[in-house]
């Protein structure tokens, strides 16, 4: 069996930030073309996952992007309340990449 690591132990970058008033993009950097690889065809970072950690009813709202260029992940999901609307809790969307840090990929 594959020994996992915590996300953060192989990723230099994880952030969220908005993208646009009714979306949130979560961006994950990692440290090298091995460990990029190796997250994107573990097939854990998926539509179905990012829409049960982020409280989604519908998982085809998740847009999931791999640059390899970059060695990046980029994730697209809509925000629950207008980026500063009414019952907002982070405006800038700054914070919204927490739950990510709980993942495990397989190395």
């Amino acid at each position: 069996m594959a020994k996992a690591v915590n996300i953060a132990d192989i990723a230099t970058i994880i952030r969220s930030k908005n993208a646009k008033p009714f979306l949130f993009t979560l961006d994950i950097f990692f440290d090298n073309l091995e460990h990029y690889e190796k997250a994107v065809k573990s097939g854990v970072i998926n539509k179905k996952l990012i829409a049960g950690m982020y409280q989604l009813e519908n998982e085809e709202k998740v847009e999931i992007y791999n640059f390899a260029q970059a060695w990046a992940i980029k994730i697209t999901i809509p925000r629950a309340v207008a980026s500063g609307g009414i019952g907002d809790t982070d405006i800038y969307g700054a914070q919204q990449h927490a739950p990510l840090y709980s993942l495990k990929i397989p190395i």
